[in-house]
This record gives C-alpha cells, sequence and structure tokens, in this order.
C-alpha cells in the first residue's frame, strides 16, 4: 500500500494562498471612531516625536519644493510635478509613518533606519499604487477641462449659469475623490502589515468603505478638513498633520480590517 507523503511548504502556502478570500473582512466601528483614532496618531507622536516629526518635516520640504518648480515652469509642469510629487512621495512618507505606529505597537523603540528600510521594501507596491492614483488624478483633470469645453463660461456669468458650471464641477469632483478616498483607505496599511498582493489590497478598502459608510464620510471630512487647513497655512501645518493622519490612518485599519488570514509581513517590525 503505497503511503501518502506530506506536501511540501511550497505546496502548503500554495494551498493556503488559494483558500484566502478576495478580499479581507471587515468590522463596524461606531460613528465616533475617527476621533479616537485621531487621539491615538497624537499619542503617537508624543511617544515618538523626532521620528514623526521628521517625515512631517520632508513633507513640509517637498512641497515647497514641488511648489516652486510648478510656478517657475507654467501650467502643464505645475500639474505634471505636483501630481508626480505628492503620488509618488505621499505613499513612501505613509508607510514609514505606519512602520513608526507598528514599532510602538510591539513596544519598540522607533528608529528612522529602521522605517526607510520598511519603505524600501515595499517600493512595488507603492510605486504601484502611485501609479494607479497618478491615471484617477490624469482622469480628473481631463474631465475637469471637458467641463470647460461643454459648459464654456462667459466674461459675466449668469447667476444661473454659475450654479450650474459649479454643481457639475463639484459632482464630477466628488466621484473622484470618492474613488481615490475608497481605494487608499486601508491598501497601503494593509500592503505593509501582510503578504498580500495590491489589488486584494485595494477591494479590502473599497470594501471596507462601502461597508461603513457613514463613518468614512465622517473620517473623509476630517482628512480634507486638515489638508486644508496644511494649505491654509502655507504647508507649515503639515508637520504636525502629515503624521497625525498617516498615525490615525493605521489604527484605523487595525480597528476595522481582520487580515488575519494572511500571513504577516516577514519584513516588517518583529514581537520582542
Amino acid at each position: 500500500m503505497r503511503m501518502k507523503t506530506a506536501p511540501s511548504d511550497s505546496e502548503a502556502q500554495e494551498r493556503d494562498r488559494q483558500e484566502l478570500p478576495f478580499a479581507a473582512p471587515c468590522q463596524h466601528p461606531d460613528i465616533g471612531a475617527p476621533f479616537h483614532w485621531l487621539k491615538l496618531g497624537l499619542e503617537d507622536i508624543k511617544r515618538a516625536p523626532r521620528q514623526s516629526l521628521s517625515y512631517g518635516l520632508s513633507m513640509v520640504v517637498i512641497s515647497y519644493l514641488i511648489s516652486a518648480i510648478a510656478l517657475e515652469f507654467g501650467n502643464f509642469y505645475s500639474l505634471l510635478t505636483l501630481l508626480s510629487g505628492f503620488i509618488f512621495i505621499g505613499p513612501v512618507i505613509a508607510i514609514g509613518l505606519y512602520s513608526i505606529s507598528c514599532q510602538l505597537q510591539l513596544g519598540q523603540r522607533p528608529k528612522l533606519g529602521y522605517c526607510l528600510r520598511e519603505g524600501q521594501q515595499h517600493i512595488g507596491n507603492t510605486l504601484l499604487f502611485a501609479m494607479i492614483m497618478l491615471v484617477v488624478f490624469l482622469l480628473w483633470a481631463r474631465a475637469a477641462s471637458m467641463i470647460h469645453v461643454f459648459f464654456p463660461m462667459h466674461t459675466n456669468p449668469s447667476l444661473q449659469e454659475l450654479a450650474l458650471f459649479l454643481s457639475i464641477g463639484t459632482s464630477v469632483g466628488a466621484i473622484f475623490s470618492a474613488i481615490i478616498f475608497c481605494a487608499s483607505a486601508f491598501s497601503l496599511p494593509m500592503i505593509m502589515d501582510r503578504k498580500v498582493d495590491m489589488i486584494t489590497a485595494v477591494v479590502t478598502s473599497v470594501n471596507a468603505v462601502w461597508q461603513n459608510k457613514k463613518v468614512m464620510l465622517l473620517w473623509a471630512s476630517i482628512i480634507f478638513f486638515f489638508v486644508l487647513l496644511g494649505f491654509a497655512t502655507a504647508f507649515i501645518g503639515l508637520l504636525i498633520i502629515m503624521p497625525l493622519i498617516g498615525h490615525a490612518t493605521w489604527h484605523a485599519y487595525l480597528e476595522t480590517i481582520d487580515a488575519r488570514r494572511w500571513p504577516k509581513y516577514t519584513g516588517g517590525a518583529k514581537e520582542e
């Protein structure tokens, strides 16, 4: 009688991978959860001020550099540099902030060098995510230009014409903003935390936002308010706002996404 051999590690991993769902299930936090996430994010800044504010300062400096280039080279370069700069650099900074929160969660002392290596290890997925976001932003820009084609504004538009133009423009902007928020709300934290592909992470993020519409609408509104505050303070406010939102997003992911079925990312922080 022929005995059955135990499956190899690679076969077991492949079987587990095939059994994984298309998206991770989500929890349903209460309506006040976003304020709790902000509180936890602020605590992370207090526990690791040098590391957190270093990322905030880098975002302030990058914002000034990108704005200077945009002003120097005009409208076309303005769009290109602003999009490429913020979209490609933002996810890398976000990964570093998630790494700080993760290390604090494990009782470790966060190290900037470790956070930078963490970002480097995930550079493939972050670049893929950035490319997806860039395509969405370019489509958004094209849609905005088409609004001007179909609804041209005169020198002295009537109140009705102005209201129609603004309502259509706002609706188009809201649609693209919702797409970007749904795709990015939890995808990057999941990529850093688990061995998962970008498609699964994005689908998980979209599903979690859809299942928690009211909470996520409040969370998106808070982020929008803070971003406006950052621009209103000539980017200086980003010194605190960027780390605060980054750390809070990590805690939002932990409380909302149940990714236990996916293996932990081995390059991440390890428990002592």
